[in-house]
């Protein structure tokens, strides 16, 4: 059986502030998640979605995007599931909402140069927040979007940080599987 990566110390977590995680990208492919931004736990492990409580990879299962539960240091295969990791921000923080507006303004922008690099069919924001202010669509919801990136159709997803707990396991394994059907062809493609 599989174990997960130890939890970092209070001095490498302090230490992660200073590091980036790479994307998790490959040209082509179905659905890039794009979160807000890593979190302490994530860049000190260097593994996308690490903290504890975050939900991303349970998701992912639960919603059927993936065959079995995948662990944070499996990011890669992700791929050829042809799922990709991205973030807004780069920049590590122990709360998203220690991120200014202007840096998710900024995140958009990269956003938008690794979206044309690698040409996703969807791209999928976690966390409407976060989408309201770097897209400036203060009203938005969550799901398809009429916007475009790149080419790439945009979805808001729910944030599936342990912090976000208005969202029960159920409800963010259903609202991903929406996107999923989407992806997969089972409903519309992108207009």
């Amino acid at each position: 059986m599989r174990r997960p990566v130890a939890r970092p110390t209070r001095e490498e977590l302090e230490a992660a502030r200073g590091k980036t995680l790479p994307d998790v990208m490959a040209p082509g492919l179905d659905v890039v998640f794009c979160g807000i931004n890593p979190g302490l736990t994530s860049a000190a492990l260097g593994y996308n979605f690490a903290t504890p409580g975050n939900r991303f990879w349970p998701t992912l299962h639960r919603s059927g995007f993936t065959p079995r539960r995948l662990l944070p240091e499996e990011q890669a295969e992700l791929l050829p599931y042809g799922l990709g990791i991205t973030n807004m921000a780069a920049r590590p923080t122990a709360r998203a909402a220690e991120l200014t507006p202007a840096e998710l303004r900024a995140g958009l922008l990269r956003l938008t140069a690794t979206t044309e690099r690698y040409r996703p069919r969807w791209l999928a924001i976690l966390g409407v927040t976060a989408y309201r202010t770097a897209f400036a669509r203060p009203g938005a919801g969550f799901g398809r979007q009429d916007e475009r990136v790149a080419g790439a159709g945009v979805w808001v997803l729910p944030n599936p940080s342990g912090l976000n707990a208005g969202w029960s396991p159920d409800a963010l394994a259903t609202a991903y599987a929406s996107l999923r059907a989407v992806a997969r062809g089972e409903d519309s493609p992108p207009g």
